[in-house]
């Protein structure tokens, strides 16, 4: 069963990357018709295989990529839909619910919170995969993190209130409790996490310890009648915030490519799963007495209500409330385009099917409420996203662009050079060889120069798209000899896969950028300052009048090949870049003192400044 899922997210994954249909959509549907072939097995989503088995992983997978800065940054925001739109939204349905339906208020209200929270995995998968802008994004990923905890709490004290009497107290001292304790818990397990960490040097253990950490972090704070979920994102925000400092590079890295592999797998088999459910949820509700037109007008009247109840609480507290607040947030500051973008990225998901599983037996109209739960489940998936992408491009909102991207990633990694440069200097020792300092120099030299080269005209290769070129050339003959010495048997095997390893390592760090060079768009806009003001940025002008329209004018004396040109600000001399032999851009600069310079290749209009190495 197990292998037929994982094959079946492979297939389908695969096809749809071909065919450029969204994936989760897509298995959603497979789903669907392969509960109905009879040679398929049943498989039921237990509320503990989702909630300990499934949500944990997911979770933590999706945390430990989220940046806790953007978290904090964007705190009130996301406070308002994690918890005061699932609110709302568990009320807007239940009162539907409870009008349709013959139920009591508390059941109702116990399928509004079912049906409340948006899913990471359905957000994310899908924001992701067509670019919106990163506010926007890490918006979502912040919601979604956050918003089963508030739900499942809800879930559970409405479930208390149709057994007994709950007062308004009784309600919030449950949620603080459920809250301030999964955050309690998730801070000491990360705490406790990063002290071991710390002083692991073995990476496959490091590993190890990884895929126990949401596990370690759920269950204590679920016996301790906390929130594990809480305790799981808020562990992963920690430990990824702190990886940098509490791993080595190589935890890191088999971190990184382990977790996304369970990632995938998990969140697509979880879209599969809600598909197959179908079939099981309808053979129940035929033993429900309410009527086939109750039951679709119910499922037809939820799925409106929670698909509606996301636009009405962000318009009005973004034209309403928070426009009158002192206070700005997220939402009181964006476009309406982006506004309606986030209103329309309500995607439901799994939590929402094991939460309808959690209802108790003795619920009445229980089959129909499952059914419901699919239906909005299902129906925001395929209705809104399907159509979130032809919506953002309609409305213009687009991710960040990949040539600023590369511009912004080029200035910070000039400074993360300087200061290496200089931590060289310092290090240096009077016998260290020049030779071997000049070539540690120019290797990290060349990392910040590979970008500054992407960012100018196509009209032949630069250099590193040369080295690349012909040093996987290379790489290809050097492994194809060391695979004849292999199958020659005449050097240990354990040697031979050591040196099999180096050029594997040697290239992936070649081809790191190459999807990216080839997704760079063809304008580029000017971006802010990386940080702080500068000064010679803000006095010197727009551009000047160049010297040399036709080339550097170094390079035209010296009868040298450049790369890129560059524009001083100051005086309109034209330069190389770093990336040219002569580096004549930044010579004029060490010569003259004038600070700035600009892009002169077609298109561009960045520029920066070498005293304080900021982009504007």
């Amino acid at each position: 069963m197990i292998l037929g899922l994982a094959a079946t997210v492979l297939v389908v994954t695969a096809a749809c990357r071909r065919i450029g249909l969204p994936a989760p959509l897509v298995l959603v549907v497979v789903g669907i018709g392969a509960s109905y072939l009879p040679f398929v097995p049943t498989i039921e989503l237990t509320p503990e295989l989702v909630l300990l088995g499934l949500l944990p992983p997911l979770l933590y997978a999706a945390a430990i990529r989220t940046s806790l800065i953007d978290i904090k940054t964007n705190i009130r925001t996301i406070s308002l839909l994690a918890v005061g739109l699932v609110l709302f939204t568990m009320a807007f349905v239940g009162f539907l619910t409870w009008w349709l339906l013959p139920v009591p208020l508390a059941v109702a209200l116990a399928f509004g919170a079912v049906v409340a929270p948006p899913d990471a995995v359905a957000a994310t998968a899908i924001a992701r995969r067509i670019g919106l802008p990163r506010r926007v994004v890490t918006v979502l990923e912040g919601e979604s993190l956050l918003n089963d905890a508030t739900a499942l709490v809800a879930l559970r004290t409405t479930i208390v209130a149709f057994a007994t009497t709950v007062s308004v107290g009784s309600v919030a001292t449950d949620f603080l409790i459920a809250a301030g304790g999964g955050i309690v818990i998730g801070v000491v397990v990360a705490m406790v996490i990063g002290y071991i960490r710390k002083r692991m040097t073995d990476t496959v253990s490091d590993t190890a310890l990884s895929f126990m950490a949401p596990f370690i972090a759920y269950i204590p704070a679920e016996k301790a009648h906390a929130s594990g979920i809480v305790a799981v994102v808020v562990a992963g925000l920690i430990l990824g915030h702190k990886s940098p400092v509490i791993q080595d590079g190589a935890s890191r890295l088999s971190e990184r490519t382990n977790w996304g592999t369970i990632q995938f797998l998990l969140e697509n088999a979880v879209f599969l799963l809600l598909g197959l459910q179908l079939r099981g949820i309808l053979i129940d509700v035929g033993s429900d007495d309410v009527g086939v037109g109750s039951v679709v007008t119910f499922c037809v009247g939820a799925l409106a209500a929670a698909i509606l109840a996301r636009p009405v609480w962000i318009f009005t507290l973004s034209y309403g409330v928070l426009r009158r607040s002192a206070t700005a947030t997220t939402l009181s500051g964006a476009p309406w385009q982006q506004l309606a973008v986030t209103s329309w990225a309500g995607m439901r998901g799994v939590v929402t099917i094991a939460a309808a599983f959690l209802l108790p037996a003795a619920t009445p109209h229980r089959e129909t409420l499952l059914l419901g739960a699919f239906v909005v489940t299902a129906g925001t998936l395929l209705i809104q996203g399907l159509t979130l992408p032809a919506l953002a491009r309609r409305l213009g909102v687009r991710g960040p662009d990949a040539r600023e991207d590369i511009l912004q990633e080029a200035a910070v990694m000039q400074a993360a050079v300087a200061a290496g440069s200089a931590a060289l200097d310092k290090e240096r020792q009077p016998q260290d060889s020049d030779q071997v300092v000049d070539g540690v120099r120019a290797l990290a030299m060349s990392r910040p120069n590979r970008l500054w080269e992407q960012l100018g005209s196509d009209d032949g290769e630069p250099p590193s798209v040369q080295y690349r070129r012909l040093r996987l050339v290379m790489l290809a003959a050097e492994r194809k000899a060391v695979l004849r010495m292999r199958d020659e048997n005449n050097v240990d095997q354990e040697i031979l896969s050591a040196v099999l390893a180096t050029f594997d390592l040697e290239e992936a760090m070649i081809t790191t950028y190459q999807e990216r060079v080839e997704r760079v768009a063809e304008e580029l806009a000017t971006p802010t300052p990386l940080t702080g003001r500068c000064e010679h940025l803000q006095e010197t002008p727009e551009t000047a009048m160049p010297q040399t329209p036709q080339g550097c004018v170094d390079c035209l004396r010296e009868g040298l090949e450049w790369v890129h040109l560059r524009l001083c600000l100051t005086c309109g001399n034209v330069g190389c870049c770093d990336s040219s032999v002569g580096e004549h851009a930044e010579e004029h600069f060490r010569a003259t003192g004038h600070p700035v310079m600009r892009s002169f290749e077609p298109g561009e209009s960045w520029r920066w400044c070498y005293v304080d190495e900021l982009l504007g």
